[in-house]
């Protein structure tokens, strides 16, 4: 009896103890920080971690929260937390903090109180992104030992208080994207000011009001500053001559003010790669930045320096990235080894006076993607392959006056914004991503693509042990800066806890160091979702259920009527012309199609934005094209026939079973068709450079040498060699003409419209066709006469092109018919021109050098044959042409390096991008013998017999 009394005394014993231990588990965080923590708890209510809400001992469980060995709370960590609420006087009782970040959360803000300048321990101080307003407290003076000070991205007014002046262990001191007005405060006006911060390595005041000059002794050479960022403020007076004292600064950016006088002298800022005085009242001399070699990105823009030649500083800086100079007063030429800096992206310099010729030369920067040099007094351009797309912006300039080409490329457009948007790196897939913005303030990246992947490679080793291949990130842009949204998907869970976000992506504290040319930054976390909420499964269960009954009920009773709809569908899909012949512009049976892609109708109003006249870009008998972009970023020329319109119809159904069949580089390539809803659409290759008669009779400005001639004849009877030899049956083109050929990116002729072409077998050779169809100047006479259609037609036409490329006229010009008009004039005694100096081409005679000319016009001349069997074949074509450039040392197959073609004072680089098709933009008439409209042949060829042949 005694043992066990003795037992159940020491069981009581025992729980006793478990029950102080407890009690003094509960009371472990000191009871003044703990009393501190709750009343912030009451304020933001159920904002808080939900581990908060758990214990009621905040040292031991409560997420963001750290205590040292006294339990004394020694960091209050609670980025991007979702909190709702204010700051309260409280917070001055957790006086042994030495770390505050209350960062991204939006919701919480509030006047900032005074009680805050208790927390005299205080090393770091981050209140980024969250909504404080009012003024800033002096007491932040009281911060002695405070290291990081960032209140960025608030609305706080008034001034900066001087008592700053006495933070003197800072280093980053941030109070940029704010109201804060008045003059930045110094220990002269106000005994403590940020003249007396040595230590400070970075001034972010930048996105205020902040006003007034910036005393020359606000620096000097004891400082360690490395970022100075005072843009888009409203400072005025001189910059500062000390600036140029500061041994280590990296990066400086007085953009957007008022800053007046002369740029003080830089020379010594050898470590400085980021310099920006774009948009000031600056004057004098523009400043010379010789001896920088670190410079990346400089922008002089928009000031009223002396007007000068090109600085002698732009050979100098082979680390550019980019340079913008707009209206500073340029003069002169460029140098070209400007352009030959290998990680240069954008160079502008637009509304300034720069003259003479622009020549960047051969060794151009890979990375180049945009000159702008728009409204200056540039007359000509020496130009080279690399030229392509948007790179060269010429409107405004002298060789953009001219009427006809000023609506051309690139003398239209003007460009606002030249960053690119690449896609993000890589795609990011989950439920609940996390999101936060690293918002980067120093540089101006041309094409953000080139450092993307960089930056990508060292956020993910950074971030490794949190979100192994699960990170993303989408590049965006402001007016000032660039933004990067990192996207992070969580590892075998549905989302992350918050110890994960704060011990992962908490970047406020600047423990990320990005690549050095990224420059300064600060971080902003998107809101997420760290709770769960509650369950309601039983009712969402209900409502489920009997939404499902009654849209099972309403699937039974349509579902025969669906069966049907899909039947019919299927029918259309696998036959695109089961409704040929219910028009009445259908002629014959339906096309009989190899391969092509069937479009729907509402994907190319889609890509047309509606067939807006904006995207029309040539128009003939059959009827419109139209330029279209494919959602896979293909660019398309689209034929649309005319409602109701014979020839429409006939063009649609000869151009998709000709192009369907056949492929070669040098015919225009058939991506697909539309045959839906009474429309009759063709979709072709888009073909940027336009036809080959615009570019010989100046249209688009093109001055073509001898040499591209000759491979744009080449490439011309290549295409049509292979349809009368290798087509199988062969064809016919009957429509072959300078507006037919048309010229791509790379001046590769493609032959088109194929709307007149014939299949024919070997037996069908010389067929008789009633109805002669071709244009007139073209039209084979022996054809015209006999109505014998053979492929030597196609030659003769041919050879009216090889005339064209010589003289650089139309056929038919001003009543003369360009074959008798040569033949006439032929002299071959003449050994340079073959006596048609007074009829060729006045570009061709100034360059000179026409290797092989002789031997063209002889081909020519072979091809204009009266009699069809006199004519060489289209492959002899294609020989002759090959032997013509190779004996000349012209090579054969792809473009040399630079392009042989130039721009004078009255001409531009590019051709718009259009894509004509038969009668599109051409004087020229399609001639059909079955037409009802009078033709007058008289004197349009030459009677049997009339000319003498002086080819041989």
């Amino acid at each position: 009896m005694v043992r066990r009394r003795l037992r159940l005394l020491l069981l009581l014993l025992l729980f006793l103890c478990c029950l102080a231990g407890s009690r003094i588990a509960s009371a472990d965080t000191n009871p003044q920080d703990a009393a501190a923590l709750k009343s912030l708890m009451k304020r933001w209510r159920k904002s808080v971690p939900t581990s908060w809400r758990k214990s009621n001992d905040p040292c031991a469980r409560w997420d963001g929260v750290t205590c040292n060995a006294n339990s004394r709370v020694t960091s209050l960590n609670l980025f991007g937390m979702n909190l709702k609420g204010t700051l309260s006087d409280d917070i001055g009782n957790l006086t042994e903090l030495t770390v505050l970040d209350l960062s991204s959360n939006k919701d919480l803000g509030g006047k900032l109180p005074a009680a805050i300048g208790n927390l005299v321990q205080l090393k770091i101080l981050a209140l980024i992104g969250c909504s404080f307003s009012g003024n800033l407290p002096s007491e932040l003076g009281n911060l002695s030992q405070l290291d990081f000070f960032a209140l960025n991205s608030n609305q706080f007014t008034g001034i900066i208080p001087p008592s700053l002046g006495k933070l003197s262990e800072v280093t980053w001191l941030d109070l940029a994207d704010n109201q804060l007005i008045g003059p930045i405060p110094n220990s002269r006006d106000h005994g403590t000011g940020f003249d007396q911060l040595l230590k400070a390595e970075h001034f972010h005041l930048n996105q205020n009001k902040l006003q007034g000059s910036v005393p020359d002794y606000l620096f000097n050479s004891s400082m360690n500053l490395k970022h100075i960022l005072f843009d888009r403020n409203n400072f005025s007076g001189s910059i500062p001559s000390s600036i140029g004292v500061l041994p280590k600064l990296e990066v400086l950016r007085l953009n957007n003010n008022a800053f007046t006088g002369q740029v003080p002298a830089m020379n010594n800022l050898t470590k400085l790669h980021v310099l920006m005085l774009s948009n000031n009242k600056l004057s004098g001399l523009m400043p010379n930045l010789t001896g920088m070699g670190e410079l990346e990105n400089v922008d002089l823009s928009n000031n009223s320096f002396v007007p000068s030649d090109v600085p002698s500083w732009f050979s100098g800086l082979e680390k550019l990235i980019t340079l913008r100079m707009q209206s500073v007063g340029l003069s002169g030429q460029l140098p070209q080894k400007l352009f030959s800096f290998p990680e240069l992206e954008h160079v502008i310099l637009s509304d300034n006076q720069l003259n003479e010729t622009l020549d960047m030369g051969n060794n151009v920067s890979k990375r180049l993607k945009l000159v702008d040099i728009q409204n200056n007094k540039i007359a000509s351009v020496t130009l080279y392959n690399y030229l392509k797309g948007d790179m060269l912006k010429l409107t405004g300039n002298p060789l953009c006056n001219d009427s006809v080409l000023s609506s051309t490329m690139p003398c239209t457009g003007q460009l606002t914004e030249y960053r690119t948007q690449p896609p993000p790196l890589p795609d990011v897939q989950c439920s609940d991503p996390f999101i936060e913005t690293i918002v980067f303030r120093a540089p101006f990246f041309g094409d953000v693509t080139n450092y993307l992947e960089i930056l990508h490679d060292n956020l993910s080793s950074k971030l490794k042990g949190c979100t192994p291949n699960n990170l993303g990130l989408v590049p965006s842009n402001d007016n000032a800066y660039l933004n990067v949204d990192i996207k992070a998907c969580p590892v075998n869970q549905k989302r992350f806890n918050y110890s994960q976000v704060l011990k992962c992506f908490n970047l406020t504290l600047q423990t990320y160091k990005p690549p050095e040319i990224f420059g300064p930054y600060y971080v902003k976390a998107h809101p997420y979702p760290f709770h769960d909420k509650t369950s309601r499964a039983v009712l969402i269960g209900v409502v489920t259920g009997s939404v499902l009954l009654v849209i099972g009920l309403a699937l039974i009773g349509v579902y025969a009527v669906r069966q049907k709809r899909r039947a019919q569908k299927l029918v259309s899909i696998n036959d695109p012309f089961a409704s040929w012949g219910s028009m009445g512009q259908d002629i014959g049976e339906a096309p009989k199609i190899k391969s092509a892609r069937c479009f729907k109708l509402e994907d190319l109003k889609l890509s047309t934005n509606d067939f807006r006249e904006i995207n029309a870009i040539g128009a003939g008998g059959y009827g419109t094209v139209y330029r279209g972009k494919l959602p896979d970023g293909q660019l398309i020329a689209i034929k649309r026939s005319k409602q109701g319109s014979m020839q429409g119809g006939l063009e649609f159904k000869t151009e998709i079973e000709l192009l369907s069949r056949v492929h070669h580089k040098n015919l225009v390539g058939l991506v697909g068709f539309c045959f839906e809803k009474g429309e009759r659409m063709l979709v072709y290759e888009f073909i940027p450079n336009g036809t080959l008669s615009e570019a010989l009779y100046g249209i688009k400005g093109v001055q073509l040498d001898w040499s591209r001639r000759l491979k744009i004849a080449l490439d011309s009877a290549r295409g049509l060699a292979y349809l009368h030899d290798h087509a199988d049956p062969p064809i016919i083109h009957r429509d072959v003409k300078s507006t037919n050929i048309l010229l791509d990116e790379r001046m590769t002729a493609k032959v088109a419209d194929f709307g007149l072409s014939l299949l024919v077998s070997d037996s069908e050779e010389g067929l008789f066709c009633t109805n002669v169809k071709g244009t007139l100047g073209y039209l084979d006479p022996e054809y015209y006469m006999t109505q014998q259609l053979t492929a030597k037609s196609d030659v003769y036409s041919f050879g009216v092109v090889l005339l064209e490329l010589i003289v650089a006229k139309p056929p038919i010009h001003k009543q003369n018919y360009i074959v008798r008009e040569v033949k006439t004039a032929l002299d071959m005694g003449d050994q340079m021109y073959c006596g048609l100096r007074e009829v060729m081409d006045p570009i061709l005679q100034k360059r000179g050098d026409l290797r092989g000319f002789v031997r063209f016009l002889r081909l020519a001349l072979q091809c204009v044959e009266d009699l069809g069997a006199d004519r060489p074949s289209m492959n002899t074509v294609v020989r002759e042409i090959e032997v013509i450039m190779q004996e000349n040392g012209i090579r054969t197959g792809t473009s040399s390096a630079s392009s042989s073609f130039s721009i004078d004072s009255r001409t531009t680089m590019m051709a718009a991008p259009r894509y004509p098709y038969s009668n599109a933009s051409t004087s020229s008439t399609t001639f059909d013998m079955d037409s009802s409209r009078a033709f007058e042949y008289s004197g349009m060829f030459p009677s049997e017999g009339s000319l003498k042949n002086r080819s041989t």
